[in-house]
């Protein structure tokens, strides 16, 4: 199998940058963006920029029937995902491969319980310090993504053809040995960097230098080490140093996704990260103060800006 023709739904900050990518190095027609009518309109009128540069996207809607894509992949949000999912189903035939770079640790199984779970890999996006202000997003990094099957000592044929088209493209991407690791450790990293930075209002030079704001950020983070554990995962201070030197690396200007939404005064991810941590902390008696902490400034900043409205 190769890979031809790829379907992104969702252009947030990481939407973009693929659609951007892969649209410039594939046909035209071969890379779909899937929208709604009223976003096709707003887009075709305002454009979308990628680094100063207005994006030339193939916009196809949910209804269009057509083959199926070779590639699917997810960029929305999660509470948009649901939608998502029924928004992408005339894009996913019988041989589709999906990649989710949703933040968390749940989406796979979502997206693969309505779509069919033989065709997924799982995914993690990293790396990246891009800020997207309405229809204009600037980076410096574009980072990777990281995905396959759960385990990958030796390759399936869904992750050598996926690994074939991003070789292609010159995309950067990494192939783990051990995607469960890999995901948990990136829901370490959201977990304090996304919600600290969003709580003390700064960017990722604020949880880059020592100070009150990267104590916290590192506390939430062990509590998610410490959950690991009680899962079978495993995280421990290699991983934090691994995560801790990923983010050292990114534009201290930039901001996570979460700080994004929370200077648009939209709803963030909250329940991903604290959330999560929370209810597996009371599933296996294990303390999550910092985390429970987190949660509640959050949810005090949304009141607030919903009072605002």
């Amino acid at each position: 199998m190769t890979i031809r023709t790829v379907s992104i739904i969702g252009l947030g900050a990481l939407g973009i940058i693929f659609a951007k990518h892969f649209s410039d190095n594939l046909p035209k027609g071969d890379v779909r963006v899937i929208v709604n009518q009223s976003r096709r309109q707003r887009y075709e009128k305002y454009g979308i920029y990628c680094n100063g540069e207005r994006c030339d996207f193939n916009y196809v809607l949910p209804e269009s029937e057509q083959k199926p894509a070779d590639l699917l992949i997810f960029c929305v949000k999660f509470n948009q995902l649901q939608q998502a999912i029924e928004d992408a189903r005339y894009q996913v035939g019988e041989h589709t491969i999906i990649l989710s770079a949703l933040n968390g640790i749940s989406s796979e199984e979502i997206i693969g319980k309505t779509l069919g779970m033989e065709k997924i890999l799982y995914c993690v996006a990293q790396g990246m310090d891009a800020v997207k202000i309405e229809n204009k997003l600037t980076y410096k990094n574009m980072g990777m993504i990281c995905f396959g099957e759960k385990e990958n000592t030796t390759w399936s044929e869904k992750v050598t053809v996926v690994a074939d088209l991003l070789d292609k493209l010159k995309f950067p991407y990494e192939v783990p040995k051990d995607m469960d690791h890999r995901l948990w450790g990136k829901f370490m990293l959201n977990t304090g960097v996304n919600q600290t930075v969003a709580v003390f209002s700064t960017n990722y030079g604020g949880i880059q230098v020592e100070g009150e704001a990267r104590e916290v950020m590192i506390a939430a983070m062990r509590e998610v080490i410490a959950l690991s554990h009680k899962v079978g995962i495993n995280l421990g201070e290699s991983d934090l140093t691994y995560w801790l030197n990923v983010l050292a690396k990114l534009n201290p200007l930039g901001m996570p996704s979460m700080r994004q939404d929370m200077a648009a005064n939209r709803k963030t991810e909250v329940g991903l990260f604290s959330g999560t941590a929370i209810y597996l902390g009371r599933q296996y008696h294990v303390p999550t103060p910092t985390n429970e902490w987190l949660y509640q400034k959050v949810q005090e900043m949304e009141k607030d800006f919903d009072m605002q409205k």
